[in-house]
């Protein structure tokens, strides 16, 4: 394993999962604002990043700043964010069916793209915490249709405080079923799409990038698909007995962000 010296020495940017990484609900991990302060003054920039695409980057950088782990020069990066640029780049002016949130179709109709009901181009899901039975029956019409479907995420699950929620990952099995169709292409973690509009966005290459997150099978799969280094912290999801269970090994272990440093 590389060591942390070797690892920060090799980092521009540090790619920061949230839950479970750097808070809990609203409670930051151990020393966490002190780390990510010490993270800064050591000229890393920092940038949360997040498969959640119900919530806007104005949402997140409220709850961060709230709980003490915004700094000066931070960024806030969504699967919706990422899905919007990917838009941009290689379906300008397309018209897109959104299943999302309010919220997401306004940061959507913001960013100039063409929202479409009923004779769309293309359809994307993201994680709706508003999802109806009118939205699931639209979009089973246009994907048997054959329209060009995307998903801004895979995720099974959302973690909550009580129970994990349904997320976009539950939702593509219903499509599934339905429809008979996989997405075309998903954006978010453990993709590439999300790792090149990131490059893009930032001017960093990928390998100049580190991610650290608690979950294998996104934040760790993600950095080995992009060419990044990782973190996994064990103050999340994984333990030291499952993270055998997945075929990527991070460069570094730590039992939370704080080891760091």
């Amino acid at each position: 394993m590389m060591t942390k010296e070797t690892l920060l020495n090799q980092t521009d940017i540090v790619l920061l999962d949230l839950d479970g990484t750097v808070y809990l609900d609203e409670t930051p991990i151990g020393r966490a604002v002190q780390t990510l302060e010490k993270l800064r003054e050591r000229g890393k920039r920092l940038v949360f990043l997040t498969n959640n695409s119900s919530k806007t980057e104005a949402e997140y950088r409220q709850k961060l700043t709230r709980i003490g782990l915004w700094g000066a020069g931070d960024r806030v990066y969504t699967s919706g964010m990422a899905t919007v640029s990917y838009l941009k780049k290689w379906y300008a002016g397309k018209k897109v069916y959104l299943v999302g949130t309010e919220a997401l179709r306004e940061e959507f109709a913001k960013a100039g793209i063409p929202l479409d009901d009923e004779a769309p181009d293309l359809c994307v899901l993201a994680y709706d915490v508003e999802l109806t039975f009118a939205k699931i029956k639209r979009l089973n019409a246009f994907l048997r249709a054959g329209k060009p479907f995307l998903a801004t995420h895979p995720d099974d699950v959302c973690p909550t405080k009580d129970v994990p929620m349904p997320d976009v990952g539950s939702f593509l099995a219903l499509f599934e079923r339905s429809s008979g169709r996989r997405p075309d292409l998903i954006i978010g973690k453990p993709f590439t799409p999300m790792g090149e509009e990131l490059a893009a966005l930032t001017g960093v290459p990928q390998e100049r990038m580190c991610m650290i997150g608690d979950r294998m099978h996104t934040d760790i799969r993600f950095a080995a698909n992009n060419g990044m280094k990782s973190v996994l912290v064990l103050s999340g999801e994984t333990t030291r007995e499952n993270m055998k269970n997945y075929p990527d090994q991070p460069d570094l272990v730590l039992e939370s962000i704080n080891e760091i440093l």
